[in-house]
């Protein structure tokens, strides 16, 4: 796991760069979580590693795995851990005990996801998806995976260029058609979108196919769980000028909202709760620039008459 900062709108945070394989896993970011806040816990008690793995009759290897997060944790190890470090807050132990809850339930998911090996990076972020209770997104080019028709989705695929096989672009077609499964089922998921006006503009796949994907997009803005703004060119400069971001939300009280951020060559996680809670506030104040999903609509409407 690399360190990395991004700037947004002036202001720095620090990320954490996905460098392991891609591959089809169920998320470790709340793993990676947990083993940062038990780190963090171990060093304000002024212990060293051999003294934890003590302490729990473990290996420093262990202790290593769990601070960052590369296996699933025990009650037991967390409870013990904590009296070693002199946590005496019931709150604090109740809060790593959920976190480590979150992540051995999603390690254990069997997700369709496993099963699509052209999943590849988006695999941990499918993961977390599909136990969120709500996502918060900002694009600046693309329609919203979630709200993508499958020609639009296709003819993104034959653009990028690294797909070359049709039958490697279908199957990722049909990972992007099945995720947009959690709009529908019976825990639906929440999905406050907000778009910069480009993505409505952006001719992908030509006119025809651009026409559709935005008939869909009004479709989709129609359901209950789902709020869409655009943030208009006459805006000018704005907060979230710098690039898209997703915020994945739980609906469990103690977990933390997770960032994720796509770049061209890594997937960057946001994982601590100040830093996660910069974006929230840069997500809302671009929202509070942007139209109404009312007049939102109407501009969607106005395009799509245009192509």
């Amino acid at each position: 796991m690399a360190v990395d900062s991004v700037t947004l709108a002036g202001q720095t945070v620090t990320v954490k760069r996905s460098t392991q394989p891609a591959g089809n896993r169920a998320s470790t970011v709340l793993g990676r979580r947990l083993g940062g806040e038990l780190l963090r816990l171990r060093d304000a008690a002024g212990k060293t590693q051999q003294q934890a793995a003590e302490s729990i009759n473990a290996t420093g290897t262990k202790i290593v795995k769990m601070e960052r997060g590369w296996v699933p944790m025990r009650d037991p190890d967390i409870r013990v851990l904590c009296e070693f470090y002199g946590i005496e807050d019931r709150k604090v132990l109740a809060r790593l005990m959920e976190l480590a809850r979150l992540d051995r339930e999603r390690r254990k998911a069997k997700g369709w996801w496993q099963h699509s090996p052209n999943a590849g990076a988006l695999a941990e972020y499918i993961a977390m998806e599909d136990v969120a209770s709500r996502v918060r997104t900002w694009q600046l080019s693309l329609i919203p995976g979630l709200f993508q028709t499958a020609e639009y989705a296709r003819s993104l695929a034959v653009s990028d260029g690294v797909w070359e096989d049709p039958d490697e672009i279908e199957r990722i077609v049909e990972v992007r058609m099945r995720r947009q499964g959690r709009l529908h089922d019976e825990r639906p998921l929440q999905v406050y979108a907000v778009v910069w006006e480009a993505a409505l503009r952006q001719l992908v796949g030509g006119p025809n196919v651009m026409r559709a994907q935005l008939e869909h997009l009004l479709d989709v803005a129609k359901l209950p769980n789902v709020r869409l703004q655009v943030l208009p060119f006459h805006t000018g400069g704005h907060p979230c000028i710098t690039g898209p971001f997703s915020i994945v939300s739980f609906a469990e009280t103690e977990a933390v909202d997770v960032v994720h951020v796509d770049t061209i060559v890594s997937t960057v996680w946001v994982e601590n709760e100040p830093e996660s809670a910069t974006y929230s506030s840069f997500f809302d104040r671009t929202a509070r620039l942007s139209l109404s999903q009312h007049d939102a609509t109407l501009l969607i409407e106005r395009i799509r008459q245009e192509n």
